[in-house]
């Protein structure tokens, strides 16, 4: 006979045993582990090969700047050229207004950056806080106009800024990027996952919707705030249709306007100084992925999560 003590011993470990799962079989395991790792690897080479496809015209153009001018389209593609002929990013300086034609792209692209992030971030604690009447429709409403193609109101657009005497003048393109619809729903959707209690304890200390916005909202919206940024310095320094409409001046020309110049005459085009401006028109764009990539992912990531 077996004493209480060892009984309930040994109704525990019976109890122990139909309660813990059955060990996987070591074939099912190694099984799964090959999977995992052999997915994994393909992964990895679709990652690889679509990584070249993207780098490569972008490693073609900066060799053929280090090319003259009969090397670039020869056949076969000659990657890397015998000789590297630097005088390119030389004459690129010398023979055209680069100089001009960068700051005037750097003006339009800090303005309309800076106008961008303020007024996207200001109307967007608007939508995401304030509380009035028609406010989801207007913001659906905003959100919509997304959608609609520039090309559609161009016209009516242009004639309004031709009789407001701002065409050909930098301040066409400042005001017409200086709202942006993608900047508002960014913003929005980023300020919603802040507490709410942290804006009423504010307001319990006397802090105007002025102050919350500017001392709080703000602050701990930088992931937001540099993606926003990133995307419309990107936008507006790549921009060519816009400038190409309003800037008739070749003294306000952007970098992509008088690159443009250099390939008017197909039959007399020097496509090696064409693609060394290139090479330094990218120069700045890839400065600011690489010192905004950390909050740029963050704030993509985030902007669509509401907590």
């Amino acid at each position: 006979m077996m004493s209480d003590t060892e009984l309930l011993v040994t109704g525990r470990a019976k109890l122990r045993r139909l309660t813990d799962p059955a060990p996987a079989p070591a074939r099912r395991v190694g099984q799964s582990s090959t999977r995992r790792t052999v997915g994994r690897t393909l992964g990895y080479i679709a990652l690889i090969i679509a990584a070249i496809g993207l780098l490569a015209p972008f490693a073609w153009m900066v060799m053929s700047s280090l090319k003259n001018a009969n090397e670039v389209f020869s056949v076969p593609v000659v990657w890397i050229p015998d000789v590297f002929v630097w005088e390119n990013y030389v004459d690129i300086w010398t023979k055209s207004n680069m100089l001009v034609w960068i700051r005037n792209t750097l003006f339009l692209a800090v303005s309309v950056t800076f106008l961008q992030v303020l007024t996207g971030s200001f109307a967007a604690y608007g939508f995401a806080r304030m509380r009035f009447a028609g406010r989801d429709i207007l913001f659906l409403a905003y959100i919509g106009t997304i959608a609609v193609p520039w090309q559609s109101y161009m016209i009516p657009q242009f004639i309004l800024l031709s009789n407001l005497k701002v065409s050909n003048t930098l301040w066409s393109i400042i005001l017409l990027q200086a709202f942006g619809a993608f900047g508002v729903f960014l913003m929005k959707q980023y300020y919603e996952t802040i507490p709410e209690e942290l804006s009423e304890a504010a307001r319990l200390d006397g802090l105007s919707e002025y102050g919350i916005w500017r001392r709080i909202m703000l602050p701990l919206s930088v992931p937001a705030i540099a993606s926003l940024t990133l995307l419309t310095f990107v936008n507006t320094w790549n921009d060519y249709l816009g400038p190409l409409i309003y800037l008739r001046n070749p003294d306000l020309w952007t970098i992509q306007l008088g690159l443009k110049s250099f390939v008017s005459n197909l039959f007399d085009t020097n496509y090696a100084l064409l693609f060394a401006g290139l090479t330094i028109s990218v120069v700045p764009i890839a400065i600011i992925f690489l010192l905004g990539q950390k909050y740029f992912v963050e704030g993509i990531a985030t902007s669509g999560m509401k907590g």
